[in-house]
């Protein structure tokens, strides 16, 4: 046959006790599957909601292995097809022969069987098919196997991005955002990458007492031109181990973008940035939305009130609509204990939007405020505070080093006394 390519693309394991790396994105692919049954077509349709698959463009037709032969007399061929086939193991073999006849060298095939049989998958996989999947599947088994064939051999890890961001406007995530990149780059040691892009209102560069005079506008106002050398002489050093893409904080005009406008600019800092963290704005449109499903891990910063519990369970289902293959959203309340406010428990806001609490953040006016105004964290402004705690295991969480256990409060996160009611 002539489906075999010269190379076979290794699966990369993650060392244990390291930060978990970045998914890598299938690239800008299509592929044409032919199912022999519509259950098969409908998971191969399930696939596309994963969102490392959402560059890929997919077509489903009916026919199998004799389907697609027709089909490639008169058309070419796709990067990848998927070939659903109910034949016998013996005659297998054959069928994809033919197949192999109208097919250019470079196309893929992963052939869904129903017969589970090693000297199938090895006779398959010597003559250069892919992968031999045994149904039934899930749609994650699809995914991996596509995402296995187009990670290059030997290809570095990426970075893992992490996106915060506030279920309510004023609700702190940026300082949630800020302080937790603080904390994983001090406890961990790693190189860490600030995104903001709030561009219009955005306040990394305030926060770290910083005034660079080039950021994230003018990276996505390259276009296309941008690459890693541009992006290392626009980020800003803020400290041992952090790095900022700032926002200009400017209003002489309006910060509008397509959709998957800032997805090269990120794909090009997970080259060389191990973790990015990426403050994005309270707002609701294309880019937003688009970056929230393709970040690895999505966390929610949100007051204890019923405004932002509303907000954030509408940002949850929006989520879970977007990806659905992915873990529970994770949560962070912030400001608890507010003086005289009525508060909603943690554990049941959590409970209520379905997601993962991370972390609990009390209200200390004198603290933050200080903080804010000297261009600090909080760790620069008082070191021994358990806050930093709270910020520490909230890193370690989304960062893959620690995991969360339940809704409940996280180990070794600052207890903080319950000043709240119920309510009715």
């Amino acid at each position: 046959m002539s489906f075999l390519t010269p190379d076979q693309p290794a699966k990369l394991d993650e060392p244990v006790g390291e930060i978990v790396h970045g998914a890598r994105l299938v690239p800008r692919i299509t592929i044409q599957a032919f199912c022999e049954s519509s259950l098969t077509a409908q998971l191969v349709e399930s696939a596309m909601h994963d969102r490392r698959m959402s560059k890929v463009a997919l077509t489903t037709h009916n026919g199998g292995i004799d389907g697609a032969v027709e089909t490639y007399k008169s058309n070419p061929t796709p990067n990848l097809i998927i070939i659903e086939t109910v034949l016998s193991p013996e005659d297998i073999p054959a069928s994809l022969e033919r197949l192999a006849e109208v097919c250019d060298a470079s196309t893929r095939v992963i052939v869904l069987g129903h017969v589970n049989d090693v000297l199938l998958y090895r006779e398959l996989i010597r003559s250069g098919i892919s992968e031999y999947i045994v149904l039934p599947a899930t749609p994650h088994d699809i995914v991996s196997a596509i995402a296995d064939l187009y990670v290059s051999e030997g290809a570095a890890p990426i970075g893992r991005t992490i996106g915060f961001v506030s279920a309510k406007g004023g609700s702190g995530g940026s300082t949630v955002a800020h302080n937790v990149a603080w904390a994983i780059a001090t406890a961990l040691r790693q190189d860490c990458l600030i995104i903001d892009m709030d561009l219009p209102f955005g306040t990394a560069g305030l926060n770290f007492n910083q005034d660079p005079p080039h950021g994230l506008a003018d990276a996505v106002l390259a276009n296309q031109k941008v690459d890693q050398t541009m992006l290392d002489r626009l980020m800003s050093k803020a400290a041992n181990h952090i790095n900022l893409l700032t926002a200009p904080a400017m209003l002489d005009r309006t910060w509008d973008f397509e959709e998957r406008e800032f997805e090269q600019i990120i794909e090009i800092c997970q080259k060389s940035m191990p973790v990015i963290i990426l403050d994005i704005p309270h707002a609701w449109n294309a880019w937003t939305r688009q970056t929230l499903s393709a970040v690895d891990e999505v966390v929610i910063v949100a007051e204890p009130d019923l405004a932002n519990l509303r907000n954030a369970k509408n940002l949850v289902d929006a989520i879970k609509a977007m990806r659905p293959a992915e873990s529970a959203t994770s949560l962070v309340i912030n400001k608890q204990g507010l003086p005289r406010r009525p508060e909603i428990a943690a554990a049941e806001f959590a409970s209520s939007v379905e997601c993962r609490l991370l972390g609990q953040i009390g209200f200390d006016a004198a603290l933050f405020g200080t903080a804010a105004n000297n261009g600090q964290m909080i760790a620069e402004v008082s070191a021994n505070n358990k806050v930093n705690d709270v910020y520490r295991a909230i890193g370690m969480q989304v960062t893959g080093r620690q995991v969360a256990h339940g809704s409940g409060k996280a180990a070794g996160l600052l207890k903080l006394p319950t000043l709240f009611k119920k309510r009715a």
